[in-house]
């Protein structure tokens, strides 16, 4: 099997188990809709998004195709979340606790059913302890990151 073929199988199969447990765009449009309408209301997050973010309907187009690309068909999205979550500053665990609650919470209404529910909660953890590491890493090396682990 050619390595091409071999990453459209995957693709394929990601697709078919996404959609079989019922993750689809449409629920994602919706998480995604959702989510960001509670962060612009939120009194923690809201003011960072406000700062950063000019024109919602692209950032809102962008975060459902990086969520599309997470749960269903990679390579839809491309960019780099880690360079853009540094040049925020400022971003704490804080943050991050926070904004998977408030995930956490959109997924709990929305989705269909409980794998679905612990696909996108599972896949939110991952990449925010992500994004906090290299937040962590960008700081204050691993030392940084060694200090927190430890405490």
């Amino acid at each position: 099997m050619s390595a091409v073929s071999h990453v459209e199988a995957a693709r394929a199969r990601k697709l078919a188990d996404a959609l079989a447990c019922g993750i689809d765009d449409g629920l994602i449009s919706q998480l995604v809709e959702r989510f960001y309408d509670s962060v612009r209301h939120d009194a923690p997050l809201g003011p960072i998004f406000a700062k950063h973010v000019q024109d919602w309907p692209a950032h809102l187009a962008r975060m459902k195709n990086f969520w599309v690309s997470i749960m269903i068909e990679s390579g839809r999205f491309s960019g780099n979340p880690m360079q853009k979550h540094i040049a925020v500053g400022g971003l704490g665990a804080e943050h991050f606790e926070h904004w998977q609650s408030l995930w956490n919470r959109t997924v709990s209404e929305l989705a269909p059913n409980d794998e679905v529910c612990d696909r996108f909660r599972q896949a939110a953890g991952r990449i925010g302890n992500s994004l906090l590491l290299g937040i962590e890493l960008d700081r204050g090396g691993l030392a940084a990151v060694s200090t927190r682990r430890a405490s």
